[in-house]
């Protein structure tokens, strides 16, 4: 049996469908869409609240904080099948692997969270590539195809919370797939080969868009294209114009013929370089929007206007330092969520370093700020 929510869901004169729509189109809302990010795996081994009542995932947790709803639509729109997972080595305390995604990695034995250290990719030449695409990266692939009927049976048109499509990743998939050294490489030596990758995860995007978009209503599109650091972008700015931008455009027509016209993506680090391209091809909101790697959502928001919207936000520092601190960056954010087009929440997933008290501490206070009055 799931166990039961800690908190009641916020007072609502609207349904939580209702409420986003309004609040990222600055149109008249009953109180804050609430929701939040998740949080690093080790919150779930240490948080209090969560080992004493069985909460081990980011939907148990969701529904434990009785937090709006929003939903996905997804598809099989990279590798598939993914590379056989193989431990080259290991020591007393790491393996080296090659991992599903076709990376030479360590990582460390005891699974704490933490970004593994990447040694290489088994793709180097256009020529591995060319292996790779052919047994991975198969547009026909019968796995690709998806269920139209399942998922308007599980997201009718009439439901009562948003529903989004997901739009992928143009880059960082290639970042990932390549790392960001052997990227920085293929670039200069391989650059037909580097843009051949790209085309591929847009075509791949496209074909799940045009098998789903005719059937569903959405509301919104997100995507993730983890691209930037916190000096800026991972490739050029002039590349991301060149490369990128064009099939990100080609996404966004889909999008808009089908009358999507709010679009997010995941890209954490600065994105100021490239933030004019994003909405150039579309992209209007930022998620979930590190606040150190950039700056406050209020300085963007006020360059940009309605044209921006933001999700996220919400320093972790500041969550980490206790009450005072959640105070005062709460109300920073108060002229935000007034003007709509804004909806905080921790500026990615929440680390175990903010205490189990200060957490439930912060979702008080944002329930106070920005509930039902």
């Amino acid at each position: 049996m799931p166990p039961q929510p800690i908190r009641q869901k916020w007072k609502s004169a609207m349904s939580d469908r209702e409420r986003f729509n309004n609040q990222m189109h600055y149109r008249p809302i009953d109180r804050c869409f609430n929701r939040e990010f998740g949080y690093w795996a080790e919150n779930y081994e240490q948080w209090p609240g969560f080992i004493e009542n069985g909460i081990k995932t980011e939907d148990e947790a969701n529904r434990f904080f009785n937090f709006d709803r929003m939903e996905v639509v997804t598809g099989n729109t990279w590798i598939c099948p993914g590379f056989e997972r193989k431990v080259l080595s290991e020591t007393a305390t790491t393996q080296t692997i090659l991992d599903t995604n076709g990376l030479i990695c360590e990582v460390p034995k005891d699974a704490h969270s933490t970004i593994p250290h990447y040694l290489g990719s088994i793709i180097k030449t256009p020529e591995d590539w060319k292996k790779a695409r052919q047994k991975h990266l198969n547009p026909d692939h019968p796995v690709r195809k998806p269920d139209v009927a399942a998922l308007k049976k599980k997201h009718p048109d009439n439901r009562d919370y948003p529903l989004g499509i997901y739009t992928g990743s143009m880059i960082g998939v290639v970042r990932d797939l390549l790392t960001v050294e052997g990227l920085s490489y293929a670039i200069y030596d391989y650059p037909e080969m580097v843009e051949d990758m790209i085309e591929t995860a847009c075509v791949l995007i496209e074909n799940h868009l045009d098998a789903v978009l005719p059937h569903m209503q959405f509301d919104y599109a997100c995507g993730w294209e983890d691209i930037c650091f916190k000096n800026g972008p991972l490739v050029s700015v002039e590349f991301f114009r060149k490369m990128v931008v064009p099939r990100y455009k080609r996404i966004g027509a889909r999008l808009q013929k089908h009358g999507i016209d709010l679009w997010y993506t995941d890209c954490d680090g600065d994105v100021r370089p490239i933030l004019k391209d994003f909405l150039a091809c579309g992209i209007n909101c930022l998620f979930p929007f590190e606040v150190l790697c950039c700056c406050h959502p209020g300085e963007l928001l006020k360059e940009y206007g309605n044209d921006l919207r933001i999700m996220g936000g919400f320093n972790k520092v500041e969550m980490a330092r206790g009450p005072k601190a959640i105070d005062a960056y709460m109300k920073s954010l108060v002229p935000l969520v007034e003007r709509g087009g804004c909806i905080p929440f921790c500026d990615h997933r929440c680390p175990p370093d903010v205490s189990w008290e200060n957490y439930l501490y912060y979702l008080d206070l944002k329930e106070k700020t920005f509930g039902m009055k």
